[in-house]
């Protein structure tokens, strides 16, 4: 997965780049969004996967799948990627578009797994604690998992921090056997 996202990298920032000079940023994001789910379903996967098919035939059929005509730059985005045999990236294409704007927005999403269901006080205490520990807008999820005993763990893309009870004692364990 880190190589398709290595992959992917060049042409985020470069759709990026262009959303932000064309003041475009939340129509890019949206249609991105849908261009990744439609990239991910596994019919238009076999479609991409078909050597018989031609690279602008990939890119007509995979812009049939939008409801309404595209716009000339993300059919040409889309011939862009066709062409150099990238289609299949678009889902990463997406992720990397939202971490650039979520940078631009100086925001970031959290989701925080906590061992008792949070109420509506512990959350926002919990979200303003991390807007200003992290300088930026949060933006948070939250999920019960009874199995970490206490305490959290929170993910934000690749980072996750284990504060819970049961990542403790697993460290615990772990120091003691060593």
């Amino acid at each position: 997965m880190a190589e398709l996202t290595t992959l992917a990298r060049p042409y985020a920032k470069a759709v990026f780049d262009a959303a932000q000079d064309q003041n475009a940023v939340d129509q890019w994001d949206q249609a991105l969004a849908f261009a990744a789910q439609v990239a991910a379903d596994q019919e238009v996967k076999n479609i991409l996967a078909n050597p018989g098919l031609s690279e602008q035939r990939k890119a007509e059929l995979f812009a049939d799948c939008f409801e309404e005509p595209l716009p000339e730059a993300l059919r040409n985005f889309l011939l862009i990627l066709a062409e150099n045999k990238r289609l299949a990236l678009l889902p990463y294409v997406s992720s990397l578009f939202r971490l650039f704007r979520a940078d631009l927005d100086k925001s970031v999403h959290l989701t925080i797994d906590t061992a008792f269901e949070l109420g509506a006080d512990e959350r926002q205490k919990l979200i303003d604690a991390l807007s200003k520990k992290l300088e930026r807008k949060v933006e948070l999820e939250t999920a019960v998992d009874q199995s970490l005993i206490g305490g959290v763990i929170v993910r934000t893309g690749d980072l996750v921090i284990d504060a819970s009870v049961r990542g403790k004692l697993a460290r615990m364990a772990r120091a003691l056997g060593s």
